[in-house]
C-alpha cells in the first residue's frame, strides 16, 4: 500500500462487484488477497455477504451456554457481533486505520446497506462515508455510478430496518427454538426442534396441505360431450355447461347426478342445435421475461424435477466456477438498459456451440422486449448468461440443464410475440347449452424455443360455423370423473408458495402487505430453509413430493397459530418500513418484539412439555388431529 497518499476506500458486498469497481477507476492497478489497489490512491476492498453475525447467547452470559427454561427469555440490552469471516473482517480493519474516507458499495438494498455499515461500525470507522449504487455493472453505468456518489448518512434508516429484522429473527429463533426443545425434552423428545419466523411457517403450509390430501373425500361428477356436425360434413365436440342454479349441480357447476347427465344424453341424441354465439379473438404472448432465481427454482423444478438447493448450486457454479451466468440470488426479471449494447457479444457466446446456434442465427437483434427497463431493476437484474462460451464438455448434467434454460430465455427477448387465434362456439340443443374452444396459431415466434412451462400449446381448431346456423348431434358421451385433492408440494411448488404467501393469508392487513413484498424468505435463503426442514426430520421428500413426518406435525400443533402462520412476516415488513421511511424506530420495533417473545414463554412455561412423535421410531402417517391451540399476534404497528 502507497505510504504517505490519501486513500480512499471502495467496500464492496461481494469479490465480483469489487473486481467491477476496479475495472472503473484510474490504473494502474495490483491485485492483492482481500483487495484491489488502483491509481489515485483508491483501493477496492470486499466483504462476502455478511462477515459479521450475532453473537451466541453465552456470549452474553456464560451460563447461557447451557439451555435452562429459567434462563428465557433472553434479551440482550447491548447486542455483540462476532466476525463469521476472520480473514476478510482482519483486512478491512487494515485497510481502514490507512483510510482517509471510505465508499460503501453493498447492494443497493437493505441488507447490502447493513452489511457494510455494519463493518464500519464493529470496526469504529468514523470518518466520512460516501455510497455508491449500483445495479447494472456494464463498465459505463460503473462510471456514472461512481460520478454520482451520496452521503451514507441518508441511508441510516435503510440500514436501521435491516437490523430490526436481524436483531428481531435472533430473538425470536432463539429462544423459541430453546423454548420448544426444552418442552420437547420435558415430553420425551430429545432432538433440537428448530423454530424460525420464516422456516415454522413454511412447514405450517406443509403440514396443512397434506391434512387437506389425507382427508379429502373423492366426489364423482358427470360430464356430456357431444358431437356436432356442420351442413357441409365436418364435425366438431363440445362440452354441456349446465346452469349453476340447476339441481345437483355444484359451486364449480360440476353435475352430480347420473341420472341427470344421462337425461340430457339421451334428450339431445340426433337432435338438431342452433349456433347460438360464435366469437374469434386474435391474441399475442410476449416472450416470458428473463429469469430471477425463483422463477429459474420452479420451472427446472417442475421440467426437471430439481430441488431448489440443486438449482441454486448449479447457479452458483455457472457464476463462480464457469462464469457464463450472472450473479443468481436476484429476486429481479428485468434488465439495465445499458446491457442490450453487450447482446451481440452474449449471443454470439450462446451460439458458438450447442443447442443454440440456430435460434440465435434466427435472432432478432433489432428487437427490444420489456425486459431491459431501469426503473424495474432492484438490487441485481434478472439471471443471464456471460459474453463467455460455455465450457460444455466440463459441465456436469445439471449445470448445463439449468445453464440452457438461462440462455433460452435470455434468447427469447429477441423474437417477436407469439399469435394466435382462440375461437369460441356455443351452441344451444333441447334448450342446453353447449360450447367449445380452438385454438390456431398464426405466428410461433418464440414459442419455438420452448422456453415457457405455462405456454399455451396449439389446440384442436375448430370448423367455421355461422351465428344460426343449424348443426346435428352425432355422438352423446357421458364421464364420470372424481373431484381431485390438492397436490402436495414439491420444492417448485414450495418456492412458488414462498414467493406468493399472500395468497395463504386470510387477514386482509397482511395479505395487502405480503402481496407488496416478494413473499417470505429471499432467492438467498428460501433453498436452505427447505433444506432445513429436511436436515430436521420435519419432512421428507417422496417420490418427487415433499411430506410432513410425524415430528414435524406434531410440532406444528404443539405450537401457538402465530407461530405457524406468515403473518408475523407482514407485521414484521410493515415495521421495517416504517423504520425505513422515519416513521418507527429501531429499538421500539425490537422492544416490541421481546415483549411479544416474553408472552410467548410464560404461556408456554406454564403446560411444563409437550408431545413430539419421533420420525425416526414412528411407523407409518399419523392423522392429522383436528383441534389446535390458537393464538393471535399482539405485535404493535410502530
Amino acid at each position: 500500500m502507497r505510504k504517505g497518499t490519501d486513500m480512499r476506500l471502495f467496500i464492496a458486498e461481494k469479490r465480483s462487484l469489487a473486481y467491477v469497481i476496479a475495472g472503473a477507476l484510474p490504473g494502474p492497478s495490483k491485485n492483492f488477497a482481500h483487495y484491489i489497489e488502483c491509481g489515485e490512491g483508491n483501493v477496492v476492498a470486499w466483504c462476502s455477504g455478511h462477515i459479521l453475525q450475532a453473537a451466541p447467547p453465552d456470549a452474553y452470559r456464560p451460563e447461557y451456554k447451557y439451555w435452562r427454561l429459567h434462563h428465557l427469555p433472553i434479551t440482550p440490552e447491548r447486542w455483540i457481533a462476532q466476525p463469521s469471516a476472520p480473514q476478510l473482517v482482519a483486512s478491512l480493519r487494515y485497510l481502514l486505520k490507512h483510510a482517509t474516507s471510505v465508499v460503501h458499495a453493498g447492494d443497493p438494498d437493505r441488507e447490502g446497506q447493513l452489511l457494510v455499515d455494519e463493518v464500519l461500525e464493529f470496526l469504529r470507522y468514523r470518518g466520512p462515508v460516501m455510497r455508491l449504487l449500483i445495479n447494472d455493472m456494464t463498465p459505463k453505468a460503473v462510471e456514472r455510478a461512481i460520478g454520482g456518489l451520496k452521503p451514507n448518512a441518508n441511508f441510516k434508516n435503510l440500514s436501521d430496518a435491516a437490523l430490526a429484522r436481524q436483531r428481531a429473527d435472533w430473538l425470536y429463533g432463539m429462544n423459541m427454538t430453546r423454548l420448544y426443545t426444552l418442552l420437547g425434552k420435558n415430553g420425551g423428545y430429545n432432538r433440537t426442534l428448530s423454530i424460525g419466523r420464516v422456516q415454522t411457517p413454511l412447514l405450517g403450509l406443509i403440514v396443512k396441505r397434506d391434512a387437506q390430501v389425507e382427508q379429502f373425500v373423492p366426489t364423482p361428477y358427470f360430464t356430456v360431450e357431444a358431437t356436432f356436425c356442420t351442413a357441409d360434413a365436418t364435425s366438431f365436440r363440445a362440452a354441456w355447461k349446465p346452469a349453476q342454479a340447476r339441481d345437483a349441480v355444484d359451486a364449480g357447476c360440476r353435475v352430480l347426478s347420473p341420472r341427470i347427465a344421462q337425461e340430457i344424453s339421451a334428450r339431445i341424441a340426433g337432435a338438431t342445435g342452433i349456433i347460438a354465439d360464435v366469437t374469434e379473438k386474435k391474441h399475442t404472448e410476449a416472450p416470458p421475461l428473463p429469469y430471477s432465481l425463483a422463477d429459474l427454482q420452479i420451472d427446472a423444478g417442475q421440467r426437471f424435477g430439481l430441488s431448489a438447493q440443486q438449482v441454486l448450486d448449479a447457479c452458483q457454479k455457472l457464476y463462480e466456477t464457469y462464469r457464463v451466468a450472472t450473479y443468481p440470488r436476484s429476486d429481479c426479471s428485468y434488465l439495465p438498459e445499458g446491457q442490450l449494447h453487450d447482446a451481440p457479444s452474449v449471443l454470439a457466446a450462446i451460439g458458438t456451440e450447442g443447442p443454440h446456434r440456430v435460434a440465435t442465427e434466427k435472432a432478432d437483434r433489432s428487437l427490444r422486449s420489456k425486459a431491459w427497463d431501469d426503473k424495474k431493476v432492484t438490487a441485481h437484474h434478472a439471471i443471464i448468461p456471460t459474453a463467455k462460451p460455455a465450457p460444455r464438455i466440463l459441465m456436469d448434467d445439471t449445470a448445463l440443464a439449468v445453464y440452457d434454460l438461462i440462455c433460452r430465455r435470455y434468447i427469447a427477448q429477441f423474437y417477436r410475440p407469439f399469435e394466435y387465434a382462440q375461437t369460441s362456439i356455443a351452441v344451444t340443443v333441447e334448450g342446453e347449452t353447449f360450447t367449445a374452444t380452438g385454438r390456431c396459431v398464426l405466428e410461433a415466434d418464440w414459442k419455438e424455443l420452448s422456453v415457457s412451462r405455462n405456454s399455451k400449446g396449439d389446440e384442436a381448431s375448430l370448423p367455421p360455423v355461422k351465428k344460426g346456423e343449424a348443426v346435428t348431434v352425432t355422438a352423446v358421451s357421458v364421464r364420470e370423473k372424481k373431484t381431485q385433492p390438492p397436490k402436495r408440494y414439491t420444492d417448485a411448488s414450495l418456492i412458488q408458495a414462498m414467493c406468493n404467501i399472500g395468497s395463504f393469508v386470510t387477514d386482509p392487513f397482511a395479505k395487502k402487505v405480503l402481496s407488496e413484498t416478494d413473499g417470505i424468505g429471499t432467492p438467498a435463503t428460501r433453498a436452505a430453509i427447505i433444506e432445513t426442514l429436511v436436515n430436521r426430520d420435519y419432512v421428507d421428500r417422496r417420490d418427487g413430493v415433499i411430506v410432513s413426518t410425524p415430528t414435524g406435525r406434531s410440532l406444528i400443533h404443539s405450537l401457538p397459530l402465530v407461530a405457524t402462520e406468515p403473518d408475523m412476516t407482514a407485521r414484521w415488513e410493515a415495521a421495517m418500513r416504517d423504520i425505513q421511511s422515519g416513521a418507527g424506530t429501531l429499538d421500539a420495533f425490537v422492544h416490541c418484539v421481546g415483549v411479544e417473545i416474553a408472552e410467548f414463554v410464560t404461556e408456554a412455561k406454564e403446560r411444563g412439555s409437550i408431545a413430539v412423535e419421533s420420525t425416526l421410531e414412528s411407523a407409518g402417517e399419523r392423522p392429522i388431529p383436528k383441534s389446535r391451540r390458537r393464538g393471535r399476534s399482539r405485535l404493535p404497528l410502530i
